[in-house]
């Protein structure tokens, strides 16, 4: 029985994502044909067929499962600590000297194997 009831959520959830695809569709081509519009308008629809679409798709099982991720997401970003700008900037004046110091060292190495060559091909 539970795989009937899956199957039914299944087909509806493929006619819910289907009637995405086509406001997503009609958001697109309206713009396209509304271009002499005022953008203001224009923007105003896109974003009303976009929350339209996005409410349809939170009614499937993959649309459920995005928003839980999404959720969970932004609970571990919260969780997170975040390095002081007095770290950040300690740490990108040590990136920076050891680039320079990096490049310093290739280029003595570069010019010192360019002399040898140039010694022994004459």
């Amino acid at each position: 029985m539970n795989a009937k009831v899956e199957a039914k959520e299944s087909r509806l959830d493929l006619l819910k994502w289907l009637v995405v695809a086509v406001l997503v569709v009609v958001a697109v081509v309206a713009n396209q044909y509304y271009s002499a519009q005022p953008i203001f308008y224009r923007v105003l629809g896109i974003l009303v067929m976009a929350a339209v679409a996005g409410f349809i798709s939170l009614q499937t099982v993959k649309g459920r499962a995005f928003f839980t991720l999404a959720k969970e997401a932004r609970a571990e970003i919260r969780k997170v600590v975040w390095p002081s700008r007095q770290e950040t900037t300690q740490t990108t004046l040590i990136v920076v000297a050891v680039v320079l110091v990096m490049a310093l060292v290739l280029w003595g190495l570069d010019s010192l194997l360019g002399w040898l060559v140039s010694m022994i091909v004459g």
